[in-house]
């Protein structure tokens, strides 16, 4: 992998906690896909599945409403060839893992993921 993984996680944990749709969405390609469970909780018709950085800002800034209090802490950062996965812990106290695919220093594709057993893991206000 051509970048640090650890400033990237540095960087996309500050974006966040930040509540900086834009400064998250600066590391992803404009024809990026991103699926999350979430995502289909807060648009039925997705099917969880985003494509392109106008669906994941709609995403985000919806999430961002609906969980004004979002926070971030990272506790481990793994690393494949083309592949980091984030492990951090949310405001809700819930351990969320993101895969993100990268191809010429940009995500490409990223997962949101959350245990299996967690009926609220977002924390996200009804």
């Amino acid at each position: 992998m051509q970048m640090d993984p650890v400033a990237f996680a540095e960087s996309w944990l500050s974006a966040w906690n930040a509540h900086d749709i834009e400064r998250v969405l600066s590391h992803f390609h404009e024809y990026a896909y991103f699926s999350s469970p979430f995502a289909h909780r807060l648009f039925p018709e997705s099917g969880g599945m985003l494509r392109g950085k106008a669906q994941i800002r709609a995403y985000w800034t919806a999430g961002l409403r609906a969980i004004p209090d979002l926070h971030f802490t990272v506790e481990a950062v793994f690393v494949g060839i083309d592949h980091i996965v984030l492990v951090y812990r949310n405001q809700a106290g819930v351990q969320v893992s993101e895969v993100l695919q990268f191809a010429d220093g940009l995500v490409i594709e990223g997962h949101g993921t959350y245990p299996p057993d967690a009926t609220n893991p977002t924390g996200a206000r009804a």
